[in-house]
């Protein structure tokens, strides 16, 4: 049966861009954990959408005895989805072990409450952690949602490989990034950005929190090509990679590992 909660837990008003002083770097610290839920459905389009989408590709791949990462996990809203899709299936997958990882204690405390408020069959391990340094293992499904670009570009390929390596074979991550457009497309890039700003403003933002925020994020999150990002996946080993989503500068992409291992090859 699907997840019931015993009791939501709340979140405030995204509201900490309002001073005129600039803002420090962006840190995934208290003060931001407190309003997370609302500063990402009214700052990343396309978001509620792509919970659900997750949930259905959870569906469709996650194997029996196999774990789930969530990789970046922040406070669990990717997880919850996955663990409630599992198990309003008509046969829930037996076994399922599911893994939220992120670097934040302050995400991870409000997580672990979150995730609480919802019972659930499948054992759910929150871990502190510099997602660049995890190992899966056994997985079936990982998702990395919101999460690479907040990653020094140059460990990313480390990362993604190590991802693949991690997976069984018919495993599948999912990775949801925000991107930029390549340098002969100035006008395109231009479009996105104030596509985004408009969707911002239209969900309550200010002239003010928009531009505070996007100096804070500033060599904090670092944006790639599409083609970077699919040219990383086919060279770490996926066999299928497709994109599922995108909305405005934001794509969700769905890379599969072959069935067959090395040792299966002829």
């Amino acid at each position: 049966m699907p997840e019931s909660p015993q009791q939501p837990i709340p979140s405030g008003r995204d509201d900490l861009y309002r001073d005129p002083q600039p803002p420090a770097a962006f840190r995934f610290d208290a003060s931001v954990a407190a309003v997370f839920p609302d500063m990402i459905s009214r700052s990343v389009p396309g978001y509620r959408f792509n919970l659900e989408l997750v949930a259905a590709i959870a569906r469709r791949h996650v194997q029996a005895h196999s774990r789930v990462y969530d990789l970046g996990c922040s406070l669990g809203a990717m997880t919850l989805s996955i663990r409630s899709a599992l198990a309003g299936m008509d046969a829930p997958p037996a076994g399922v072990e599911l893994i939220g990882v992120d670097n934040s204690q302050a995400m991870l405390e409000r997580a672990r409450a979150q995730l609480a408020a919802f019972h659930s069959p499948y054992r759910t391990d929150l871990v502190c952690a510099d997602l660049a340094e995890v190992l899966p293992e056994r997985a079936s499904m990982v998702v990395l949602a919101y999460t690479l670009q907040f990653v020094e570009p140059a460990r990313r390929d480390a990362v993604i490989a190590r991802l693949y390596d991690g997976l069984l074979p018919d495993g599948v991550l999912v990775l949801a990034e925000k991107v930029n457009e390549p340098e002969p497309e100035p006008g395109a890039e231009a479009l996105m950005t104030e596509l985004h700003h408009d969707f911002k403003r239209a969900n309550g933002y200010s002239e003010l929190e928009i531009a505070g925020k996007r100096q804070a994020l500033e060599n904090v999150l670092l944006t790639e090509t599409v083609t970077n990002h699919e040219d990383r996946l086919r060279q770490a080993g996926f066999d299928e990679v497709v994109m599922l989503s995108r909305h405005y500068g934001f794509c969700l992409w769905l890379a599969r590992r072959c069935k067959k291992t090395t040792d299966q090859t002829d």
